[in-house]
Order: C-alpha cells, then sequence, then structure tokens
C-alpha cells in the first residue's frame, strides 16, 4: 500500500454515545464499539454498541470489535448491531473472509494482526486479500487468557511498516498510541489509520484534552 501522509483516525474504546459525539466532533473517520473480550479495557453490551452505531453520520465508520472466531456468530453479531464495520479480533476457526464478504456485502472486514514477531508478516500476507483493511496491535492470542487488543503496549513498528509495504489494502496502526509518539509512529509505519484507545483517556473516561492533543499531532504530521 501507498505511505499515507496524513492517516485517518479510528478512537477506540468508545463506551457512550456522548463520547462517540465527541470524538466525531474532533475529526474520528471510525470509531470502535468493544463487545466481549477475554480481557482488556472498554468492553460494553451489545445493546449500547446498538445505539451508539444508530447515531453514527454517514461518512463514519462504526466498527464492532469481536473476539468471535466462528463466520456464523460474527454475522449473527453484525446483524442484531447494525454496525458498518466488523473488526475480527482473533483468528477465524470456523469459516471464511470470504464467507463474511458474502453474507454482509457493503461491511467492512478489518481483520487484527497482532505484531508479536517477523511471523506476522506472513500472517498479514495470507490474509490481506480476503479483507477490507489490516488492523496491527500489540496483543498476544497465545496466552492462557488471550489479549486481543487494548494493551497500552508499543510494538515493532519496523515490521509493521514492512506489512504496509506489502500489501494492497489499507493497515490501521495500533497498539500504545498517544500524543507523544503517534508523530513518530506515523513517520515510521506511514498507515493509512491511527487507532488510539487508552492515549486519549483518563481514568478511562475519554479525555477532551488528550483527544484535541492527539488529533493536533496526527493533523501536524
Amino acid at each position: 500500500m501507498e505511505p499515507t501522509i496524513r492517516p485517518r483516525v479510528k478512537i477506540c474504546c468508545i463506551s457512550n454515545v456522548e463520547e462517540a459525539k465527541l470524538a466525531i466532533h474532533y475529526g474520528a473517520s471510525a470509531l470502535g464499539l468493544i463487545s466481549e473480550m477475554p480481557s482488556g479495557p472498554g468492553i460494553i453490551s451489545e445493546g449500547l454498541i446498538a445505539q451508539i452505531a444508530s447515531i453514527v453520520p454517514p461518512g463514519v465508520s462504526s466498527f464492532l470489535l469481536t473476539s468471535k472466531f466462528d463466520t456464523l456468530a460474527i454475522i449473527a453479531q453484525q446483524r442484531r448491531l447494525g454496525v458498518n464495520g466488523i473488526q475480527i479480533c482473533d483468528r477465524l476457526q470456523f469459516g471464511s473472509h470470504g464467507d463474511l464478504r458474502q453474507a454482509l456485502p457493503g461491511i467492512a472486514i478489518l481483520q487484527t494482526i497482532h505484531i508479536t514477531g517477523e511471523e506476522a508478516i506472513e500472517e498479514a500476507l495470507t490474509v490481506a486479500p480476503h479483507v477490507s483493511g489490516l488492523l496491527l496491535d500489540s496483543g498476544n492470542p497465545a496466552l492462557e487468557i488471550k489479549e486481543l487488543g487494548g494493551t497500552g503496549r508499543v510494538h515493532d513498528w519496523t515490521i509493521s511498516r514492512r506489512i504496509r509495504e506489502l500489501v494492497d489494502i489499507p493497515v490501521f496502526l495500533a497498539g500504545g498510541l498517544n500524543a507523544d509518539n503517534v508523530k513518530e509512529a506515523i513517520q515510521a509505519v506511514q498507515p493509512f489509520a491511527v487507532d488510539v484507545c487508552n492515549g486519549v483517556r483518563t481514568n478511562g473516561q475519554l479525555d477532551e484534552s488528550k483527544l484535541l492533543q492527539f488529533f493536533n499531532r496526527v493533523y501536524g504530521c
């Protein structure tokens, strides 16, 4: 994928309608709405996810973050909640990305690739032809209690850069981003979009001053 000079911004861990409106006000192109996970911050009920998705205006993506690895369960979840995007946080075990695209036309499908080492490059190349985009994060699905996001850790951006150069679809960069490091991250990886959760929060709540600072650093790159 060609480098992006000014990436889009996805604000993850949205916990209520007010946070969604605040993120959109400052320029978020996408929101992350987290359903049941084995660990990590920002988990909200399906009812609240549906409520938030219903107020997202045209032109803004509402991504359901799902830990489900069965395509039939993911399809049913999207149809219940009305989101316009799915972010698969684990590896599919039953069904394929093609099944999802066929069943959910017009719904963007992101596959999370957890950058734990060089093996992530091969995983990304295998998945890329079948999804709308890749989200590169710092979790570890191999742990007994899986980490599928929200770790607050930065991973090896040189691996992310290599993936971005090798694939032909948008790459979202996540993992420990904040106002202090996002400019460096953008210069290092040149992703299509950056994704932030903990880096714009104070005591778990979306912090307007941190949000403004983050957007200023992104737009200033």
